[in-house]
């Protein structure tokens, strides 16, 4: 696809802003039980990354390095098992990512192994908000792929 291709159409949360600020109120209830909001963000460029969405891909490795993320943990999220840079708690984070964005891959789409291992480290409200975090990233990715957004284009 060239670099200058433009979205099929406005983008839909645009077209009915009523949709954009739930999208953004589904945000706030997110960040407000208190999971870091870097690990939001590795888990927003994990599920991005899988879905092939260019305009996420682009977008939050940005906002996680205003939050203090480095690009060595940025550059290594794709490979996140075989590298040592993440906690124990934001490795559960990022198994539940794919294993939540993937759900056709297995008969069992979120294992216990994966649920205990996230279970262990973050409360129940925090579960919520990361089951949360994981859907809402996905509906970004499949309206961006959707409507053909590109990254760094027009959104209007």
């Amino acid at each position: 696809m060239p670099a200058t291709q433009t979205a099929r159409m406005t983008h839909p949360v645009f077209v009915l802003p009523d949709a954009l600020k739930a999208l953004h109120a589904l945000s706030a209830a997110i960040k407000a039980v208190g999971v870091s909001e870097r690990t939001l963000e590795l888990m927003h460029l994990r599920a991005s990354q899988i879905n092939g969405c260019g305009v996420c891909a682009d977008m939050h490795p940005k906002i996680a390095r205003k939050l203090g993320e480095t690009d060595e943990r940025l550059f290594a999220v794709a490979a996140w098992r075989d590298t040592p840079y993440f906690t124990e708690a934001e490795r559960a984070a990022l198994a539940l990512t794919e294993a939540v964005t993937r759900l056709a891959d297995r008969a069992d789409p979120v294992p216990d192994e994966i649920w205990d291992t996230v279970a262990a480290h973050y409360d129940e409200a925090q579960l919520a908000a990361l089951v949360l975090a994981i859907a809402q990233i996905n509906v970004w990715n499949r309206l961006n792929a959707t409507i053909k957004q590109m990254a760094g284009g027009d959104w209007g």
